[in-house]
């Protein structure tokens, strides 16, 4: 429990880290932001497929491939709905709020919202990791996720303070949107442990949450300014590097 508690708290405490850094470099690159989010791409795409389906098709015994499907949609969907309800990071950081950034303060403060809402679930993911046993896999995805997480803190500063925000108070939703991913760590922990009947479809509902950030989100991110080449050799190294890992620890 020791373990998921700061692992719950890494994961949060990367969007804080990520904050802190859009604090001190405003002026930082798209490139160099695109290269970063390509590579927690490339980490989260085999954390996804290692740690979460493939564990999810052997748990899930003699119906494990119908079980393993339906989880990923599963997972998809709900992320689905919610960018319906409150669009994400690709959708709300462009024009409107680069641009108008003096007279947008309720836009940027529903693209921090958006944030917020979507870090439960990725919480949730890493949460999940632990429910298989296997705290070396679990890890990996919760360092995938925070990986992710660091861009994102980075992104929600500069809109904030433009728009009039206080720092103090600009840091202090940073730090919120961080704590909801820490509830969702937990959730997905404990959801789990309390029946493990459920692992394999949680597994594979994870997953597919996680296929749907990267694939909704993080690729157009960063392919939309121009570095595509580079964001894509970042990715491969991203997930080479966790392939790597897995065949280490394993």
């Amino acid at each position: 429990m020791q373990l998921v508690l700061l692992t719950a708290l890494g994961v949060g405490g990367a969007t804080v880290i990520g904050a802190l850094i859009g604090f001190l470099f405003r002026g930082i690159s798209h490139k160099f932001s695109d290269i970063v989010l390509s590579f927690a791409a490339g980490v989260m795409l085999a954390a996804a497929v290692l740690g979460l389906i493939l564990p999810s098709l052997d748990y899930g015994g003699k119906y494990g491939l119908l079980i393993t499907v339906a989880g990923i949609f599963a997972g998809a969907l709900c992320l689905n709905v919610i960018d319906k309800l409150v669009p994400h990071l690709h959708k709300m950081v462009g024009p409107d709020i680069e641009s108008h950034q003096d007279s947008n303060l309720s836009k940027v403060l529903l693209f921090v919202t958006a944030i917020a809402i979507h870090n439960l679930p990725e919480g949730i993911a890493a949460g999940v990791g632990f429910g298989s046993g296997n705290d070396a896999q679990a890890l990996i995805i919760a360092g995938g996720i925070a990986l992710q997480n660091i861009p994102e803190g980075m992104v929600i500063i500069g809109p904030m303070l433009a728009s009039g925000v206080k720092p103090s108070k600009t840091f202090f939703i940073a730090m919120i949107t961080g704590l909801i991913e820490v509830v969702g760590t937990l959730i997905g922990y404990f959801a789990v442990s309390i029946a493990s009947a459920v692992l394999p479809f949680a597994l594979a509902f994870a997953g597919g949450t996680m296929l749907y950030v990267i694939s909704d989100e993080m690729i157009p991110e960063t392919h939309a300014h121009g570095n595509e080449r580079g964001a894509t050799y970042a990715l491969l190294v991203g997930f080479c590097l966790m392939l790597v890992t897995d065949v280490l620890l394993g």
